[in-house]
């Protein structure tokens, strides 16, 4: 949690909010030695991850889906019209940032690229971008996805795809 999510605000680069510190700690993890340890590169994310007790490197494709100028900004003063294109068209970017389309091909390009084990500390919309691949969605389902702070979504790859447990 952040003060940008609690003021319905889009994210920017910024820390965890003191109840964010809080859940951060209580979920403290623990992994085997051989596990690759990645964190997106926002300070949120690095941060969550050494709470958690990880030892993580930061990943650029687990970045956080880049809203451009609409960061720091409240909902309610974005457009109706923009905002409306955004949550309803995944090809769309009115923020001239990142569509949800092109975070889910990046998203698909860094599940391409592992190689064993790995846990990653990153965001609801990069994990949301990660489910619709292991479940073969499309991406108009992208806001259909709940993702609570400091969740844990376990994926393994199988057979070429990717499987999901809940």
């Amino acid at each position: 949690m952040t003060e940008a999510m609690a003021a319905a605000r889009f994210p920017a680069d910024e820390q965890l909010s003191a109840i964010g510190l809080r859940q951060a700690a209580a979920a403290r993890l623990t992994f085997r030695d051989n596990v690759a340890q990645l964190a997106g590169p926002e300070r949120r994310a690095r941060q969550t991850a050494e709470l958690l007790g990880l030892n993580t490197i930061s990943e650029p494709l687990l970045a956080d889906l880049d809203c451009a100028r609409w960061r720091g900004e409240r909902l309610d003063g974005i457009d109706s019209d923009d905002l409306q294109a955004w949550l309803t068209d995944p090809a769309a970017a009115p923020h001239g940032g990142e569509s949800i389309v092109a975070l889910v091909d990046r998203v698909a390009g860094w599940l391409e690229s592992l190689a064993g084990d790995t846990v990653a500390v990153t965001h609801p919309a990069v994990i949301r971008a990660a489910i619709l691949i292991a479940l073969g969605a499309p991406p108009e389902s992208f806001w259909r996805i709940d993702i609570a702070p400091v969740g844990r979504t376990v994926m393994h790859q199988r057979a070429g795809g990717w499987t999901l447990r809940l």
